[in-house]
């Protein structure tokens, strides 16, 4: 039931809008491709208009706002159904490059989010090993880390790992199953109202920040570099895309500044909420392959240089490939 009739049309104007505006460009643009997340949008905006029809279509006193809502309904059903709005073929290439990168800038604040937790967490690790050295024991969570860095150095430049050497396919799996993990979990946790997600981000801040400042100090920088630089240029941007994943979910939730409710706004970022973690996950695949195949081996079998050149290279490619594709049907906010 409509308590205030002209509140509820004031509320809901901006989704006609919407509605109309998106039907529109769709009705002149005949080589228009949408994308799959403008598609349930449109979806959306054409349930929402269909709900609202209903509640106001029992008030006499607003015949011509039913009749212009009937037509917005019917122009709608006949892009749905038709198929016009589709993209001719809902390929993997097209998600890629055009869905995915989209769907990246549209929520573009929340992985600066993600990421000014993590540079805070890393400050704030390194700050701890700095002043206390023993801090490194508390917040490392792999064994390995605790050598001094010049042992570590000397030990991987100095063997053969038999390990890598014949398995190193499922090395990879591993890496890229555990990162996979770390990243749905990053997600997962944005049902926390996003501050499950908050804390883990600012954790593998720290843990980054502890190792780096101790290689750093340790006069190691060159070979943390090229450690870490050929996968880790992919694999920090995929957890963080994760995490502006995790956000996304924690701010529907709260719904500041919304007027729709939870139901409405979860399902207008489960589209999103979805391509992201699927492009977190394409990125740590490609994380862990480099990391097996190529980031476990050092000098003298691969300079520095060249696998720091690699990772420079690299972080180009991913800059350039998330500002790719055309920017899509501004959405109003979850």
């Amino acid at each position: 039931m409509i308590v205030d009739l002209k509140q509820f049309i004031e509320r809901e104007r901006s989704t006609w809008e919407e509605l109309d505006k998106t039907l529109s460009r769709i009705e002149n643009e005949t080589l228009l491709h949408l994308t799959l997340e403008e598609v349930q949008r449109l979806h959306y905006l054409y349930e929402r208009t269909g709900a609202g029809l209903i509640k106001i279509s029992t008030f006499a006193a607003e015949p011509n706002l039913v009749h212009s809502l009937e037509s917005l309904l019917t122009r709608a059903y006949a892009e749905l159904q038709t198929g016009r709005s589709q993209t001719e073929k809902i390929s993997i290439r097209r998600w890629l490059f055009r869905t995915f990168p989209q769907t990246f800038r549209k929520h573009l604040r929340f992985f600066w989010a993600a990421l000014l937790l993590t540079i805070v967490g890393a400050l704030f690790g390194g700050a701890a090993v700095a002043y206390d050295p023993d801090a490194k024991a508390a917040i490392t969570p792999f064994q390995n880390l605790l050598q001094s860095p010049a042992e570590r150095v000397k030990e991987e430049e100095n063997k053969i790992n038999p390990t890598l050497a014949t398995s190193k396919s499922r090395f990879s799996a591993t890496l890229i199953t555990n990162n996979t993990k770390v990243s749905i979990l990053a997600l997962a946790l944005g049902v926390t109202w996003g501050i499950g997600t908050a804390i883990l981000l600012f954790y593998n801040g720290v843990v980054l920040g502890a190792v780096i400042l101790d290689y750093v100090r340790a006069g190691q920088s060159v070979f943390l570099m090229g450690w870490l630089l050929p996968h880790g240029v992919i694999e920090i941007p995929a957890i963080l895309i994760a995490g502006q994943a995790g956000l996304l979910l924690g701010r529907a939730l709260i719904g500041w500044n919304s007027k729709e409710n939870v139901h409405q706004r979860l399902r207008s970022v489960t589209g999103s909420l979805v391509t992201l973690i699927s492009g977190a996950a394409l990125l740590l695949v490609w994380a862990g392959l480099v990391e097996a195949f190529f980031s476990q081996y050092h000098e003298p079998i691969l300079p520095y240089q060249f696998k720091i050149i690699v990772g420079l290279v690299e972080l180009l490619a991913l800059l350039t490939f998330l500002s790719l594709g055309k920017q899509s049907v501004p959405a109003l906010p979850p």
